[in-house]
């Protein structure tokens, strides 16, 4: 990933918002030469990659397992940094442990051999398929990753390089007019298997039964190249990247909410912080898409409306508790399936509502890193999909229905809570949308229902304003931590290449 040849070097950029791509953007230009100043709307950077800690306990907010580390390797490495030196990167095996309504409970595995012989235990033939599918996978990631990870695909510049052009004629190999579904279903038969294997949309909050099957491309992306976890907790990276953006030289501003991104109808010129005009050559914008044109730039009717039809991703609702005992039974990663997949999807997405049975996913860093919880304790991080904002939501009530569903649906599984919680943290869709900005309480930016949803997604360069760029899970090329990292990167590299010049 370049697109620096020939460029110079714009004076002042402002990056709105410190979460990982604001951050990666933010080092990476300043490692380019420019002066950088980021502004923070919360009092520590992040975003949805935060840190809450009470009572002794230590729980990750947001993302609980990274994939594709040579991401943050680069990031590091331009900047004249070794990665290695302050992050520890630890693979993750069992990757999850599965459990079913029927009352089966499997490991998934990095090892290959492991997880035909895990996914054999529940249909032999099943089995067998597996490496089968994961070679389908490694085809798809092979297609799709340069032209649509490493790459800014909307420029026809980066388009029509030669690495790109080759990967043209793969493009039959993504399988992007198959569902998820269909297309898992093609290789397994086993409903529990299928299940499993269609879980990998809602990385991107998006929807098993209507997504294309180009995103089984994250399946390899897990078992393929690897999930790790970061030693000392996944919030470690926000840390480490901070202090990095520190040591380049940027200038990193918190609780500084950004009021209005100011332009004069075809250029970007300042942005308003606490009343304050700061003047700016570019702007690299690390907030929802949506949510910055709704709020923060004025005179931009149509591409608001053009937004406001893409459809947010899933949000989510999580509940970290500290938990007295130690729950052998649980691995690092968890997953407690619904009774009827389809069934839950129709209600987040059609519905809009919470589902009466939803997936329940418990992660306990305890497990890697005893000191994040007291001694005989463990942290639970719970998470369960829940709907983007819609009218006649009812949270309030919800987190009561919810917290008794996942209590219930434990004691059913033999693990009984019953006093022995002893402190509780929620979050909300209606938190993420206060806390973040995020489109809806939407997790991921937007969902990819559609087959065009890849290509429809907003780029990394505004079409209306000259010196304004995006960067993060709303951005090309799309949610969780390596890719909207990789976003911050993309849209730095598109300013240093477009600005210098002008």
């Amino acid at each position: 990933m370049n697109g620096l040849e020939g460029a110079g070097v714009a004076d002042q950029v402002i990056v709105i918002g410190g979460g990982v791509g604001g951050l990666a953007g933010a080092i990476r230009l300043a490692t380019t030469g420019h002066r950088v100043t980021l502004f923070e709307q919360n009092s520590q950077p992040g975003g949805k990659m935060n840190l809450f800690e009470a009572g002794g306990y230590r729980f990750d907010t947001g993302p609980s397992l990274l994939t594709m580390p040579f991401v943050f390797d680069q990031l590091f490495e331009a900047a004249g940094d070794n990665r290695p030196d302050h992050l520890e990167f630890v693979p993750v095996d069992p990757v999850c442990r599965y459990f079913y309504p029927d009352g089966v409970c499997i490991d998934s595995s990095a090892d290959v051999d492991a997880m035909q012989e895990a996914i054999a235990t529940l249909s032999p033939a099943d089995g067998k398929a597996w490496k089968h599918f994961l070679e389908y996978t490694r085809r798809i990631y092979d297609a799709t990753a340069d032209v649509f990870l490493f790459s800014a695909f909307q420029e026809w510049r980066h388009l029509l390089k030669q690495r790109n052009l080759g990967a043209f004629f793969k493009l039959h190999r993504i399988d992007a007019m198959r569902t998820v579904h269909s297309a898992v279903s093609s290789h397994f038969s086993d409903p529990r298997v299928v299940q499993l294997f269609d879980r990998y949309a809602t990385y991107n909050g998006s929807d098993p039964y209507r997504a294309p099957a180009t995103l089984n491309v994250i399946p390899y992306v897990e078992h393929g190249l690897g999930g790790f976890y970061i030693k000392g907790g996944m919030y470690r990276l926000v840390e480490e990247m901070v202090a990095l953006a520190v040591r380049v030289g940027v200038d990193l501003r918190m609780q500084a909410p950004v009021e209005k991104i100011l332009h004069n109808g075809k250029r970007v010129e300042a942005v308003v912080v606490d009343g304050a005009r700061h003047d700016a050559d570019a702007v690299l914008c690390n907030a929802d898409v949506v949510t910055a044109h709704q709020h923060l730039i004025d005179g931009l009717d149509n591409r608001v409306r053009k937004l406001k039809r893409l459809e947010p991703s899933l949000s989510g609702m999580v509940f970290m508790w500290g938990v007295r005992g130690i729950h052998r039974e649980l691995a690092h990663h968890n997953i407690f399936f619904s009774k009827n997949y389809e069934r839950e999807f129709q209600m987040l997405f059609d519905k809009r509502s919470a589902p009466n049975d939803p997936t329940i996913y418990v992660a306990i860093t305890q497990r890697a890193d005893p000191s994040h919880a007291p001694a005989s304790c463990e942290n639970w991080f719970v998470l369960l999909n829940m709907p983007y904002l819609a009218d006649g939501q009812d949270w309030q009530r919800t987190v009561g229905e919810m917290r008794q569903h996942v209590l219930e649906r434990l004691r059913n599984t033999g693990i009984d809570l019953h006093g022995k919680i002893e402190l509780e943290e929620v979050i909300t869709p209606e938190d993420f949308h206060r806390l973040y900005g995020s489109n809806a309480g939407s997790i991921y930016g937007l969902s990819s229902n559609t087959r065009m949803a890849a290509f429809r997604r907003p780029p990394n360069r505004s079409r209306d304003l000259h010196g304004l760029y995006f960067a993060g899970g709303s951005s090309h090329p799309g949610g969780g931590v390596p890719l909207a990292t990789l976003s911050g990167m993309l849209a730095a590299d598109l300013l240093y290449e477009h600005e210098a010049n002008r």
